[in-house]
């Protein structure tokens, strides 16, 4: 990331609307789920492997319970029930002090969110990006709903060219069994199943624009809201280890403050690296994605523009076109069901 963005976090405090009467607030529910995912994140206790890790990270470290020996192992003929007995012990004291750890952190991080909430704390923040993050939101949200009504005029369409379909047939059987409007009824048939193709090619062209649409919201868009949600959860850990290192660093400076001001700096450079990376991961996978957006988006609208209106003015040639423009593969004529995309 640029000097530029990083120079742009900053500690904000947030007012305090209220003057601490917390009566009269009205029910925040993103705050209550904030805090169930505080508490969601708990630590691996799996019997063959303990896992390091903090509150909303990934796991660190898995050392196998194979490594792990206890004391009375150095004696020099050990029995197999006293080994076990060590071993079971030794796993036991360190899944203990993973869920002390974890505790800990859990409150640490709890407490920083309700002091943010309710304006007594503070909070980094970087303007540009957190920006950047609610208009990746808010677009995800609006390609969801454009994927929703094509979805909907797919389903749709699907079933006039299914009625279409059926019409046609009708018709065909009617030329045959009614000499005196054999003509009539024929032409009619004809006009169906040509409507009936067209209809099925641009199904296939509609069902290609869903279907890519689909994958940049749910796999492109969310795969980055994901790492978002990462880093909102590393700058929820650094404010809350920054707070800690603050308290502490005012208060008396006997040798036990000591340890504890010297624990709780490596505890809050270890979270600040964190939280540093995962901004810079974010950073880039916006700037990609916003790219990668442009280019498919570009693509998909072209294609639905031309397929629509070629099929709406009556231009099969035009239609057919458009999809070997776009490498959309129809199959094979003669299906019961009318086409659908199979391969791009």
């Amino acid at each position: 990331m640029s000097d530029g963005i990083m120079s742009k976090a900053a500690t904000m405090e947030i007012p305090i609307s209220s003057n601490g009467d917390t009566g009269s607030l009205p029910e925040d529910d993103s705050l209550e789920q904030d805090l169930q995912q505080v508490m969601v994140s708990g630590p691996n206790l799996n019997e063959t492997s303990i896992v390091s890790g903090g509150y909303g990270g990934t796991a660190e470290g898995i050392i196998p319970t194979s490594t792990i020996k206890g004391s009375g192992l150095h004696q020099p003929h050990p029995s197999p029930a006293m080994g076990g007995e060590e071993v079971v012990r030794g796993i036991a004291v360190e899944k203990f002090d993973i869920v002390k750890k974890w505790g800990i952190n859990t409150y640490k991080c709890t407490k920083q969110l309700i002091s943010e909430r309710f304006g007594r704390g503070s909070r980094t923040v970087d303007l540009e990006l957190e920006t950047q993050i609610e208009l990746l939101r808010e677009t995800k949200r609006k390609y969801e709903c454009v994927l929703q009504l094509a979805r909907a005029l797919t389903n749709h369409f699907y079933s006039l060219v299914q009625t279409q379909h059926a019409l046609g047939d009708a018709f065909a059987d009617l030329s045959q069994k009614s000499p005196e409007l054999q003509e009539e009824f024929g032409y009619n048939a004809e006009t169906q199943k040509l409507l009936c193709k067209n209809g099925e090619t641009l199904l296939g062209a509609v069902n290609f624009f869903v279907s890519s649409i689909n994958t940049l919201v749910n796999k492109t868009m969310e795969d980055t809201l994901m790492t978002v949600k990462q880093y909102e959860t590393a700058r929820l850990e650094y404010d809350a280890y920054r707070t800690d290192l603050e308290e502490l660093s005012m208060g008396p400076r006997d040798a036990s403050t000591l340890c504890r001001l010297d624990a709780a700096q490596s505890q809050f450079q270890s979270h600040k690296d964190k939280y540093e990376k995962l901004r810079a991961d974010v950073a880039i996978k916006l700037k990609f994605l916003e790219e990668n957006k442009i280019k498919v988006m570009h693509k998909q609208l072209l294609l639905f523009h031309n397929a629509i209106s070629a099929y709406f003015a009556g231009n099969q040639q035009q239609l057919e076109q458009t999809l070997k423009q776009f490498n959309i593969k129809l199959k094979t004529p003669g299906a019961e069901k009318p086409s659908w995309l199979e391969e791009q």
